[in-house]
């Protein structure tokens, strides 16, 4: 029985912490080999925000490093950079000669970005539409997304209607996948673990950051056991094996965060050390390597959809 196919984009992000890899890597690490997978690198969607050449080629380098090192393997997945593929934007264009300006006015993600201030370009507006053209062009089945992201497949179902009503049955639509990760992955400070409130602790981080990351953890002096940090502890150990821990050294709140530190220090220092082989040299030939596999079955579906509206003769 063949694999369903799966579409997700990378999101160029900078530097992670242990909630992107609980919240979001291990999720979709622990499910890429279940289907015929395909992880896109958005880098035409990062011009959006993104205006620094430096940065953003910095960006697609560390955004595929940090997958591979998380326990993604190329071999298993097709892992290609969004503008290494130009039927991306050819098919984008199709759609947005099919879909309405009020139909796109609607898109939450557009309002939620201009009200804090980010420019109102054409690229965010049409945003929807590139992303339709992302996954309907691998005919994705099921595409991983955030339950703040559901507008962005219903959008694509909405693409692959009009197309499939104006030219005949061409595109599949897909259904989301919610992925589930642990809840909300608490910071130093209790709060949930963001960079925007400086309370992270790092993915790849060094021991010595490590440390001074857990050793900056808020600690509530009323009750034997520091809460904030046997939370973040339960993220690596389970509640059963934890409970002789913090028995042992009730109320010594130093004692605890060493044991933290030891303990996020072993479950990171193999994927540092993974991540650290991994050169700029390795990261261009997994993208070679992808951009062919992935153009291969885009020109096959644009083929039929050039014929189909008329542009092939």
């Amino acid at each position: 029985m063949s694999k369903k196919r799966l579409l997700t984009g990378l999101q160029t992000t900078g530097t992670l912490h242990i909630g992107n890899y609980f919240g979001a890597l291990k999720p979709f690490a622990d499910i890429y080999r279940d289907y015929d997978s395909h992880l896109m690198v958005a880098d035409l969607h990062s011009l959006t925000t993104v205006r620094d050449g430096g940065v953003l080629r910095q960006n697609i380098l560390d955004v595929v490093k940090d997958y591979v090192a998380v326990g993604v393997n190329p071999q298993e997945a097709i892992i290609f950079k969004q503008s290494d593929v130009p039927e991306h934007t050819e098919l984008a264009w199709m759609f947005e000669c099919l879909v309405t300006v009020p139909f796109l006015m609607q898109a939450h993600a557009y309002k939620d970005k201009t009200a804090k201030g980010i420019e109102a370009t054409a690229g965010l507006f049409n945003y929807p539409m590139l992303m339709a053209a992302d996954i309907l062009l691998y005919d994705a089945e099921v595409v991983p997304v955030g339950e703040d992201q559901r507008q962005h497949i219903e959008y694509a179902r909405e693409a692959a209607n009009k197309f499939n009503l104006a030219y005949g049955e061409t595109f599949t639509a897909p259904q989301e996948m919610i992925l589930k990760g642990v809840g909300v992955v608490p910071g130093t400070d209790g709060q949930k673990m963001s960079k925007s409130y400086k309370n992270t602790i790092p993915l790849f981080g060094t021991r010595e950051e490590i440390q001074k990351a857990v050793m900056s953890i808020v600690t509530d002096s009323s009750g034997d056991r520091p809460e904030n940090v046997y939370a973040i502890h339960t993220l690596l150990k389970s509640e059963a094996e934890l409970a002789p821990l913090y028995e042992e050294h009730k109320g010594k709140y130093k004692n605890l965060k060493d044991a933290l530190i030891e303990d996020i220090d072993a479950f990171i220092s193999p994927m540092r050390d993974t991540r650290a082989a991994i050169s700029d040299s390795d990261v261009k030939a997994i993208l070679e390597d992808g951009a062919m596999r992935a153009r291969e079955r885009a020109s096959k579906k644009m083929t039929e959809v050039r014929q189909k509206v008329g542009i092939s003769i």
